[in-house]
């Protein structure tokens, strides 16, 4: 079923669209309820998500293609492979989604709460993180590129062998987060505190990162 520059906001929709996959193109989707909705496939193109409820939802496989809105509602909702691109996802709540393989590139995500999502891990792209929550995800071994984390909170992640190319952590909270052999030369650090230096142990840094932490603590490099 395919809808087009419909205003579907504030309806309850889960009954009336039965078995997906289904096809939304600038659609006005705000507070739309679509709580446990069978959404497997589908698409949604440039559509307005602001409090769209897709808790507990099937979402497996669906692609999201620009559009997006503030605080859009995810936990407990199947985005197994789901594909996010130039989305806003501010404020956006993923708590007890499982996540193996989503994918989010170029999305606006500040405030996102990703913390307690399940599975094998997820990928980002080119995305501004800034305040986001990602407490405990899964980073493991992934190439990170064009992430701003700024004043995000990274507790307890595992970045293990990852690599962060033009990332930005400054203010990021990284407390019992690992990043054994993680790459870091490509991320801007900012000043980080003894604190944030302890939680990056085991991580590669370069030498102009190295002489501004040195000189930050009132010691110059020659």
């Amino acid at each position: 079923m395919d809808f087009d520059s419909e205003d579907l906001s504030h309806q309850a929709l889960t009954e009336r669209l039965g078995d997906g996959p289904h096809v939304f193109r600038d659609c006005d989707l705000t507070s739309a309820d679509l709580w446990g909705a069978s959404l497997a496939g589908s698409r949604f193109e440039s559509c307005v998500l602001e409090g769209t409820d897709f808790r507990k939802a099937d979402l497996d496989g669906a692609v999201f293609a620009g559009g997006g809105g503030l605080g859009t509602r995810f936990s407990d909702s199947d985005l197994l492979d789901a594909v996010f691109t130039d989305v806003d996802l501010s404020s956006a709540r993923f708590g007890g989604a499982l996540m193996t393989d989503a994918a989010f590139s170029g999305c606006r995500m500040i405030g996102a709460s990703l913390t307690a999502s399940r599975g094998t891990g997820f990928t980002l792209s080119r995305c501004n993180l800034t305040m986001a929550n990602l407490g405990g995800c899964l980073f493991r071994g992934q190439t990170l590129e064009g992430l701003r984390l700024d004043d995000a909170d990274l507790s307890g992640c595992d970045f293990t062998e990852a690599t962060f190319t033009d990332c930005r952590l400054i203010g990021a909270k990284v407390l019992l987060a690992t990043f054994a052999k993680a790459d870091l030369r490509g991320a801007d650090l900012g000043e980080p505190d003894d604190a944030k230096l302890r939680a990056l142990s085991g991580a590669v840094i370069g030498p102009g990162q190295a002489a501004a932490i040195l000189l930050a603590r009132g010691l110059t490099v020659l």
